[in-house]
């Protein structure tokens, strides 16, 4: 099952303007599938794989004349999984800057490593996408409002992943799969950790915690290293698209939490497999948090896709008032709640909408599909 992808009608309009096309995103979300089926409507292509060996000899201390010869006619050149060529920024600036008729296009599994090798040669010169796991907005598309809604507790289950969802009854088989050799195998490979074991451990505390104030004097604690490795490996999750921070807001009240930060995870299936547990959604005492967790990844994706520009939050006081997502858009402030069950009351602070004039809202199930689409 092919499900469509929101920005490639985004990145088409992108074609034949004078830039390197990059998308980046984890292992897995459908980035090479995405590439080649908006290429079918050219009429040739050259298709480079940074993962073979020979592409990377080709490619790598590679000049513009050898370049011609390797291009040849084509218009359009793939390369993907990118990162593996060794000084492939240099290689794309040639690409970008000699030959102005072919329209060079970049996809990589690892953001710090693909931009570090293109960030300076390509400044200026590139148009950069991310592609998240399969987004709700996308899913339904293609499953329809009733059928996407009737999935919801496996999709909290199981998550977004595109091999996930079109592999009905073994999703714990794939995302064991995926989990051990996209977040521990590709990363270790990918960096310079010294300690790898304590990056599996990191991982493991990162999805207990999910969603909770995190200490990195406490982690550093929990797992015998120190304070920066903590958050030079929290930094590592981040840019290898696991994991991502979430920082509290706090302008005018004194008693407003200043300086913690919140992890959630990209994708509940892959958080679920770290902890082993795929029990049914009644079943767990985690519900609330798998819930919030797959409405702020939804509504990240919904936001970077949409290219709607804001900053977001979450927000406590020192007296353990707190609101789940706050987001400030062209100077207005927006609370929201989120609710698993919908019939707890809940109250948005007071103190917080009188000292911001902040619109509120109480997300639930029977109104998240207008929050995340």
């Amino acid at each position: 099952m092919e499900i469509n992808r929101i920005i490639s009608s985004d990145i088409k309009t992108k074609f034949l303007k004078g830039k390197t096309i990059v998308l980046i995103g984890p292992r897995q979300t459908g980035k090479t599938t995405l590439i080649k089926s908006i290429l079918t409507d050219f009429d040739d292509y050259l298709f480079l794989d940074g993962d073979d060996i020979s592409t990377r000899q080709l490619l790598e201390n590679i000049n513009t004349q050898q370049l011609k010869r390797v291009i040849g006619k084509y218009k359009i050149v793939f390369i993907d999984e990118a990162q593996r060529i060794n000084y492939i920024g240099l290689t794309a600036k040639i690409i970008n800057d000699q030959f102005k008729q072919v329209q060079l296009i970049l996809s990589g599994s690892s953001a710090f490593d693909l931009n570090n090798k293109i960030s300076e040669s390509l400044t200026g010169r590139k148009w950069e996408y991310t592609l998240f796991p399969i987004s709700w907005e996308e899913y339904q598309e293609n499953q329809g409002y009733v059928n996407s809604f009737q999935q919801l507790n496996d999709r909290l289950i199981y998550g977004m992943y595109p091999d996930v969802i079109n592999n009905a009854g073994d999703e714990i088989e794939v995302l064991k799969t995926l989990t051990n050799s996209y977040l521990y195998k590709d990363i270790l490979s990918l960096t310079t950790i010294k300690k790898p074991e304590i990056l599996e451990k990191l991982v493991q505390a990162l999805a207990y915690q999910m969603g909770s104030e995190v200490s990195y004097n406490e982690l550093a604690r929990l797992l015998g290293v120190n304070k920066e490795t903590i958050g030079n490996y929290i930094e590592l999750l981040e840019k290898a698209f696991v994991v991502f921070r979430l920082k509290s807001f706090s302008r005018n009240l004194r008693n407003e939490i200043k300086f913690n930060k919140k992890i959630y995870f990209y994708d509940n299936g892959i958080r679920n497999a770290i902890i082993t547990n795929f029990n049914s959604i009644e079943l767990r005492n985690d519900k609330g948090v798998l819930w919030e967790n797959f409405l702020i990844s939804e509504r990240i994706k919904h936001l970077h896709y949409h290219h709607i520009y804001s900053n977001y939050y979450f927000w406590r006081t020192k007296q353990q008032q707190e609101i789940d997502w706050i987001e400030e858009k062209n100077g207005i402030i927006s609370a929201y709640e989120f609710k698993w069950n919908k019939k707890s009351k809940t109250k948005i602070s007071k103190k917080f909408i009188e000292a911001y004039d902040a619109k509120t809202q109480i997300i639930d199930r029977d109104n998240f599909i207008d929050f995340v689409i």
